[in-house]
């Protein structure tokens, strides 16, 4: 296995634990049926979107934590944490949110700066 592909099992591996040992979304936010994020991500300053996808959450299952690694494979260290903004929507109990991350990791010498942006759909039970 060469030295990136190495780095990227490591990166998944250390993410993976981070999710397992984090509290449970049904726990954190009851009332939570249903979370659909839609993401989409970009270098900074471009118009359109490089990487999109929509990512179902498996509410009884998922951890409330919500971090997406940077989609550039040069970036080191990179990613998005969005925890922080998605879990306020949804003890608030917004049904449509949305914000933004800047990727702080490093290409080469230079920061990575790409950009997600994410919207928000969930559902909540009565």
């Amino acid at each position: 296995m060469n030295r990136r592909n190495r780095d990227a099992a490591n990166r998944f591996a250390e993410r993976r634990k981070r999710e397992d040992e984090a509290p449970r979304l049904q726990t954190e936010v009851p009332k939570l049926d249903g979370l659909r994020l839609d993401l989409e991500e970009r270098r900074t300053g471009a118009v359109s979107a490089e990487v999109s996808h929509i990512r179902r959450v498996v509410v009884a299952n998922a951890p409330a934590m919500f971090e997406v690694p940077c989609s550039d494979p040069s970036c080191q260290d990179g990613g998005h944490e969005l925890t922080n903004g998605i879990m306020r929507a949804l003890r608030h109990g917004d049904e449509k949110f949305e914000g933004e991350d800047t990727c702080l990791g490093q290409v080469g010498n230079a920061s990575c700066e790409r950009v997600l942006r994410y919207v928000g759909t969930a559902t909540y039970r009565s």
